[in-house]
C-alpha cells in the first residue's frame, strides 16, 4: 500500500515527491465563508426560539391548608376571598386584584387578607 504525502509550501503542493502547482482562486475562499456565516446566524436564531419558549413554563402549585381533621385548598381560600372582596365595596371587580396577601390563621378559622396593598378584611377558613 503507498502512502500518500503532501508537503505545502507557499502555491506549491508536493504530492508522493512530485511537485504541483496550485492556483489560490479568491472568489471560491470567500463562497464557504459566507454559507459558513448565514449557518451560524440560522443556527443562532434557532437556539434563541428555544430559550424563550422554556422561559414560559411556570410551576404549577397546590397548596392544602390541614387543622385538626379539616382541610382547604388554597384555590378555594382565593375564591373565597375574592368573592368576599367584591361584595364588600360596590364597584370592586376581580379584574382590579393586582396583589393579594393572605394571612391564614387556623386557630382562629380565619383568612385575613390585603388586596393591592390597601383593602383589608377576612374570611371563614373553614
Amino acid at each position: 500500500m503507498a502512502t500518500k504525502t503532501e508537503t505545502k509550501t507557499n502555491n506549491t503542493v508536493a504530492v508522493n515527491e512530485e511537485p504541483v502547482n496550485v492556483i489560490a482562486d479568491p472568489v471560491k475562499k470567500a463562497e464557504p465563508a459566507k454559507k459558513a456565516a448565514a449557518t451560524k446566524k440560522t443556527a443562532a436564531k434557532k437556539t434563541t426560539t428555544t430559550k424563550k419558549t422554556t422561559a414560559k413554563k411556570e410551576m404549577k402549585v397546590n397548596a392544602v391548608v390541614q387543622y385538626y381533621g379539616q382541610q382547604v385548598e388554597e384555590k378555594t381560600i382565593i375564591a373565597n376571598v375574592k368573592k368576599a372582596w367584591t361584595k364588600s365595596a360596590s364597584g370592586n371587580k376581580v379584574g382590579d386584584i393586582k396583589t393579594v396577601e393572605l394571612y391564614i390563621k387556623p386557630e382562629e378559622n380565619a383568612v385575613y387578607y390585603v388586596v393591592n396593598g390597601k383593602d383589608s378584611g377576612a374570611v371563614a377558613l373553614f
